[in-house]
């Protein structure tokens, strides 16, 4: 018997894959559990354009997590910061004013936890930051110029 498993199921398959399963399995242990349905032309047709969908989905997706990845390696952030007394920041730059700043430069809203900073930045200068934009591409590598107030970079 052909069945099309709503979910994973071990030894057998993914969800939405068609399985050939022995009747007695499929009526006795699949059916009542809700793992599987039987396979018919159109289920096995609709469960294909979902997985269809999903996929194109990701590519889409990777797609524009790849433009984003792109742009963010080209950017350049310029941060204007009050300091003090051998060139010592009042505080330090934290992811989130990483994160402001790439949405003021570039409108791409970042959450502050994909900002990869090991320690705040508490010096003047230029500094690298990587920035993961999404699990299946590489972060982004962003040049970020720490500057004092009233000054231009």
């Amino acid at each position: 018997m052909e069945v099309i498993l709503l979910k994973d199921v071990e030894s057998l398959g993914q969800k939405g894959e068609v399985a050939s399963v022995a009747d007695g399995y499929a009526r006795n242990f699949l059916f009542p559990r809700k793992l599987a349905q039987e396979a018919t032309a159109g289920r096995v047709a609709a469960v294909r354009r979902v997985l269809d969908a999903k996929a194109d989905r990701e590519r889409r997706e990777d797609e524009q997590a790849e433009a984003t990845r792109d742009l963010l390696n080209k950017t350049v952030l310029s941060i204007p910061v009050a300091v003090g007394s051998g060139d010592r920041l009042f505080g330090s730059v934290t992811n989130q004013d990483v994160a402001d700043a790439i949405w003021a430069a570039r409108k791409i809203r970042i959450d502050k936890r994909k900002i990869l900073l090991e320690d705040p930045i508490k010096t003047l200068g230029t500094h690298m930051v990587q920035v993961e934009v999404h699990q299946k591409v590489d972060p982004a590598e962003i040049k970020v110029m720490i500057v004092a107030e009233g000054e231009q970079a």
